[in-house]
């Protein structure tokens, strides 16, 4: 039994082999062709297909979340630039608008269980009406949310649209699962109970999507907004982009880091929750802060193979959030 890989870039598709050489992600192929050249024969012989691929997540996640690798499941996050704000918009239009070519590969393989991501801006262009009308008329039952990094304690938003489907579960909820109040033990209710009591209302049911604010939250790193150490009840130094180093009271002039400088001083950002509390916190020359993964600092000038490393972040699913869905799937 082994895991299948589909990625056209060729620095992601090393990266791929990497992860599996060292046993980060389950074992198995790397494809470079493009999806359009992939045939459902070709598949036959594979338990995990993984779809634009990247560097792996969603297979890192399943792992998170408790999913064996020798369990069958299909994943994919489909090109997300026909539809991104930073696209030309041209939505379904768009070359790269692949959806219709993998759910041909899995109309024919009909896999047990399929988990995708995509930006939440397409479902204004019917791109979520599409994939479950799609998914439904070959007898999927299909849910979908609509949730940020956030909403799990990541000190960035990066709002997703999520679904699943399964080939052999008629129970699962249909629709979009932020949409509903969720009955005990379904998985919209895992998801709003695990994104914190902002995703509850006062009869502790999931909120629909227009009435969290959650980004707003007390003590929340939601937004990138930033509070004093003092404030936060800590103290001691982080880097900042241009590489010197902030004070215990984690306050500096921003003269020592704008070209002008006006002698004004700045607060660090405060604790973050969960996965990401131990993240680094690089202080721009814009004046805002931003989270790195601990140790990584991408941003720095001259780092080895930048372009491509930003490149395999930027088209990244963010592995916590993949692995919330995927437990509240299996726990549904």
């Amino acid at each position: 039994m082994a895991a299948y890989y589909n990625e056209i870039d060729p620095y992601a598709a090393q990266w791929l082999r990497n992860l599996i050489a060292a046993g980060h992600i389950a074992p198995g192929d790397v494809d470079e062709r493009s999806i359009n050249d992939v045939k459902a024969d070709d598949l036959k012989n594979y338990t995990q297909c993984h779809f634009f691929a990247g560097i792996g997540v969603w297979s890192y996640a399943l792992r998170l979340a408790g999913w064996p690798d020798d369990r069958p499941v299909w994943t994919g996050s489909c090109p997300c630039q026909p539809f991104s704000a930073a696209g030309k918009q041209q939505g379904t239009a768009d070359d790269r608008h692949l959806w219709p070519v993998w759910s041909e590969l899995i109309r024919q393989r009909k896999p047990a269980v399929v988990f995708g991501e995509q930006v939440e801006a397409a479902i204004r262009h019917g791109w979520l009406d599409l994939v479950q009308a799609d998914l439904e008329g070959i007898g999927y039952a299909f849910a979908a949310v609509g949730i940020p990094a956030a909403g799990f304690g990541a000190p960035h938003i990066r709002q997703r649209l999520w679904f699943v489907a399964d080939a052999g579960n008629e129970g699962l909820q249909r629709g979009v699962w932020c949409g509903t109040t969720g009955a005990e033990g379904s998985p919209e209710r895992h998801i709003a109970e695990r994104g914190g009591p902002d995703w509850l209302d006062n009869n502790n049911n999931p909120r629909l999507e227009g009435q969290r604010g959650g980004h707003q939250a007390e003590g929340r790193q939601w937004q990138g907004s930033v509070r004093s150490v003092a404030e936060a009840g800590e103290s001691g130094g982080v880097a900042d982009a241009i590489g010197g180093q902030l004070s215990e009271t984690g306050r500096r002039p921003l003269g020592r880091i704008g070209e002008s400088g006006t002698g004004q001083e700045c607060d660090r950002p405060g604790p973050t929750n969960g996965h990401w509390r131990n993240a680094d916190w690089l202080h721009c020359r814009d004046g805002k802060w931003r989270p790195v993964e601990p140790g990584t600092f991408p941003l720095a000038h001259g780092a080895a193979a930048r372009v491509g490393r930003l490149r395999a972040y930027g088209n990244a699913i963010v592995p916590q959030v993949a692995a919330e869905v995927i437990s509240a799937y299996m726990l549904g």
